[in-house]
């Protein structure tokens, strides 16, 4: 497979801030890769280099085969980039919008109309194209934006976390569009806060604090998690984690809704000892069950294990 992306110790420093730490990685034409990690962990960052938007304090990258420095302006003409807020114009009509970046990537006339109105139908906007931008819902909104990141054919796009705040019916047809670009060899590039999400990509990156601290196949990605998932359904979460983080045996305890994870090495027994320990305090437990992981139980037991290394060190 042809390389769409390679990063070589990419790094970003602000001051005395290190945004991105030596970044490695490398994207293949027709594949999703999907940076996950939280606020603050450097996602926005990486995009912005990748894109040639700002310069790395060190290391060095490649997209669709130009430097991201020394090529910068051919980066960009091979490249869509749809940021977290993408530049819609408020007052402009859905079909406007597209006429305007058209213009500005300089896509010839002919051929132009089949390709917008091919595109505004994938993303089923062909009857709103009148509709003012402002006028859009934000789904409907977040689907113009990659239209118009598409005008020009890219052969990279990047998607700083584009179905942020979208319905779960939007997001769905947003992936469903993804899903066939990679059938034109397209390489797609984004960042994700929600690893339920990140599932869908062909390869995942967990970037915490700058650091990239591991990299695969969401199915490799789940192995690192260490021990069994018990899931607990109670009331009283908070209150209920409290005294589960004091129990031997305990690996981690995380919240989630009205379920707690509790990560143990020997399930059973720890089911029995959980079970023991809540009763005791007063608290029902509505039922214990083992889990598969999801990609959030293993990027909080990663970065524990990071922590406590960390520790371990000093």
């Amino acid at each position: 497979m042809t390389e769409a992306i390679r990063a070589e110790g990419l790094t970003k420093r602000f001051g005395g801030l290190t945004a991105v730490d030596g970044l490695t990685l490398t994207v293949t034409e027709g594949e999703i890769f999907g940076l996950v990690g939280p606020d603050g962990a450097g996602k926005t960052t990486s995009m912005r280099l990748l894109s040639s938007i700002m310069e790395p304090s060190s290391g060095e990258a490649w997209v669709a085969g130009r430097h991201i420095v020394k090529e910068a302006e051919g980066v960009k003409e091979h490249i869509g980039y749809m940021s977290q807020r993408f530049g819609l114009y408020q007052d402009l009509t859905v079909q406007e919008n597209m006429d305007f970046y058209a213009d500005i990537h300089g896509v010839p006339a002919r051929g132009r109309r089949e390709k917008i109105d091919r595109l505004l139908a994938v993303g089923n906007l062909t009857p709103f194209k009148k509709r003012q931008a402002r006028n859009l819902s934000g789904g409907m909104k977040q689907k113009l934006g990659l239209a118009c990141a598409l005008v020009h054919t890219p052969k990279v796009l990047f998607l700083d976390e584009p179905t942020n705040g979208v319905d779960p019916v939007s997001r769905r047809d947003f992936w469903r569009i993804l899903y066939q670009l990679l059938k034109e060899k397209v390489a797609i590039f984004l960042s994700t806060a929600y690893l339920d999400e990140a599932e869908r990509c062909n390869r995942v990156g967990l970037l915490h604090e700058g650091k990239l601290i591991a990299c695969g196949v969401p199915r490799e990605i789940k192995n690192l998690m260490r021990g069994t998932i018990l899931e607990i359904r109670i009331a009283e979460t908070r209150k209920a984690a409290v005294l589960l983080r004091k129990m031997p045996g305990a690996v981690s305890v995380g919240l989630f809704g009205d379920r707690i994870h509790l990560v143990a090495e020997d399930p059973d027994t720890a089911a029995r000892q959980a079970e023991s320990i809540l009763s005791g305090a007063g608290l029902a437990v509505r039922g214990i069950r083992t889990i598969e992981p999801t990609l959030e139980d293993v990027f909080v037991s990663v970065v524990g294990r990071e922590r406590k290394g960390a520790v371990a060190d000093a």
